[in-house]
């Protein structure tokens, strides 16, 4: 508003811009006028002292001369007396011969007078100008007298302008008068003629400011001019689409807060700078927030290090991110993050968003579900080692049923087969319960006798299924691992390729590094995989051909295992396969100072 104090109102404008203009037309009327009439005065003035001139020039022809000066003075003296008009005759030397008016020898010479050296030169001449012996401004018309030829003189006629003048200036003023008069008469019709103009715009800023307030129901009411018209009929439209716009959108902010609001996921917008935009309400109560005031920075509404670490991550990428946070407090909360960029009309980049699974309950259930394993597992193996213990011993005895040392032997290689599902099951239990919480011991060494352990450990098999191992690894290449979990996955991998290798075959067992990780590769050329198998294959109990894989003593969670493993230490692990061509299975670790770097 201080930018348009000082400002006048349009009707302050028009008002006095429209007086203004008939006071200036009414000046510069009056001033043609009178330069007109004055002009035309003047030129008639002229032809009568031009016409008194020539009558008195007639009168003293053949008069002209010193001898006759009395006489001519005598004439000079009636005639401007009886018209009114000032006659001198001048010598062509410029003495003055006879004035009607002053004594001639009294006189200066006239011959340096304008009109004088006009007429002689060019017959005629009229001067305007101020004498010096009357002491007022007048009018002069001299004519030249000639005689046989010869210039002999001049006579001159003179009137003065000050009645003239007189008169002029007395039209002047009651020209001033009347042009004074005629505005004081236009005043009211230039006030109305500005309000007739100013009126609809001063309607149509106070419709603009209604509309600027929410009220578009009041429509702006026709008036003035065409263009004022149209003008006021483009607002109601523009009210009309405004009203129906901010309907659509009102009812689409209330659809997006009721899906927002009836979400189960928190959802948090930031900006650039870290600054919520928006949050709906699962995220408020995951957070404690009882609300939230958009553009507060992030730090003063979640004091969460690593949710602001993640945030600041995913604002400095163009890749959405996905992470599982664990988020310590009074009560520790397991989440599930991702975070995609947030863009604007121009497709650049304006935030993130940030969306929260909240997978506490289903991490409590997991651990009860890995405690429900390790303690049934445990309390297994007593039984089940007490039924080995006993079956060995009647295996070793003397059976005289044939019958009976059948079932005996089946019951011991189900109690094998029994004891090495529980030995896996105990086995996962605590590589769980250490990838969960960092209790594995991880230290930097090189791979290759880890990997010769893995071999040994697979020799019986190797040599009951006549299959060759073929090791490839670099003596100095290292990683930071835990030895005996690598190991044990390595085993499984070996273990599975060597089963489901033909007899006579070979398998491959080879280490590669590549720019950021380290790749651990188990190859076979056996019977290969079915694509479709591929996505569930590290899932617990999961088997592509469950009879084969009874008869080759196989429990199901070996790939399981081995997945864990991978992830214990913060690697993955990766299956290709060809049907009829073999399996490659990779565990992928982090390089070394990477790792470091990360923790």
């Amino acid at each position: 508003m201080k930018r348009f104090a000082g400002r006048r109102r349009l009707i302050w404008q028009l008002y006095p811009s429209y007086l203004l203009l008939i006071l200036l037309v009414l000046l510069a009327v009056s001033w043609f006028v009178l330069s007109e009439l004055r002009s035309f005065h003047y030129q008639q003035t002229s032809r009568d002292l031009r016409a008194r001139a020539q009558l008195v020039k007639e009168q003293l022809s053949g008069q002209i001369g010193p001898s006759y000066q009395v006489w001519v003075s005598q004439l000079v003296e009636r005639l401007g007396e009886q018209s009114a008009t000032r006659i001198t005759v001048i010598l062509a030397d410029g003495r003055v011969l006879a004035d009607s008016e002053e004594t001639p020898l009294q006189m200066d010479n006239h011959a340096l007078r304008p009109e004088i050296l006009a007429a002689t030169v060019g017959g005629e001449g009229v001067s305007i100008r101020f004498s010096q012996t009357l002491g007022q401004t007048l009018m002069y018309v001299a004519l030249p007298i000639y005689e046989q030829q010869q210039l002999v003189g001049s006579i001159r006629t003179a009137m003065p302008l000050s009645a003239i003048d007189r008169t002029f200036q007395a039209i002047f003023w009651k020209l001033l008068g009347g042009g004074a008069l005629i505005a004081l008469l236009a005043a009211p019709v230039c006030w109305w003629l500005s309000r007739r103009i100013s009126r609809p715009l001063e309607e149509m800023t106070a419709a603009a400011q209604r509309f600027s307030r929410g009220e578009l129901d009041i429509p702006l009411p026709a008036s003035g001019s065409e263009e004022t018209n149209r003008l006021a009929a483009a607002m109601n439209r523009m009210a009309v689409e405004l009203s129906d716009r901010i309907a659509r959108e009102v009812e689409q902010r209330g659809e997006m807060e009721a899906i927002l609001g009836c979400m189960s996921e928190g959802i948090i917008a930031v900006d650039n700078d870290e600054r919520v935009i928006r949050l709906n309400l699962a995220a408020a109560e995951l957070f404690g927030l009882p609300c939230c005031q958009p553009g507060r920075p992030l730090q003063e509404l979640i004091r969460q290090s690593e949710l602001q670490r993640f945030i600041k991550r995913a604002l400095s990428q163009q890749q959405p991110l996905e992470e599982e946070l664990l988020l310590l407090g009074p009560q520790q909360r397991h989440l599930h993050v991702q975070a995609t960029p947030l863009t604007g009309k121009e497709e650049e980049r304006i935030g993130s968003l940030i969306v929260l699974h909240d997978l506490t309950r289903l991490r409590q259930l997991e651990s009860v579900r890995r405690d429900f394993v390790a303690n049934v597992s445990h309390e297994l193996k007593t039984p089940i080692t007490a039924i080995r213990g006993a079956v060995e011993t009647l295996l070793d005895s003397e059976v005289s049923d044939p019958a009976g040392s059948r079932f005996l032997e089946i019951i011991f290689k189900q109690n094998e087969r029994l004891n090495a599902l529980v030995e896996d099951l105990l086995d996962l239990s605590r590589i769980e319960q250490g990838e969960i919480s960092g209790s594995w011991e991880m230290q930097t060494v090189p791979l290759r006798p880890v990997l010769e352990q893995a071999r040994i450990g697979c020799e019986s098999l190797l040599s009951d299924r006549q299959i060759e191992l073929k090791l490839f690894c670099g003596e100095n290449l290292q990683a930071r691992i835990n030895p005996p979990l690598l190991e044990q996955a390595i085993i499984n991998l070996l273990t599975n390729a060597i089963k489901y290798s033909d007899i006579g075959g070979r398998v491959v067992l080879e280490v590669a590094e590549l720019e950021a990780q380290i790749c651990i590769r188990v190859q076979d050329f056996g019977c290969g995989i079915a694509p479709e198998h591929l996505e569930r294959l590290f899932e617990r109990f999961y088997r592509v051909d469950q009879a084969r894989s009874r008869n080759l003593g196989g429990t199901g969670l070996g790939l399981a295992i081995v997945k864990h493993v991978a992830q214990a230490h913060r690697g993955e692990v990766k299956v290709s396969s060809t049907l009829g061509k073999g399996s490659s299975f990779s565990i992928l670790l982090p390089q070394p100072a990477g790792l470091a770097q990360n923790e």
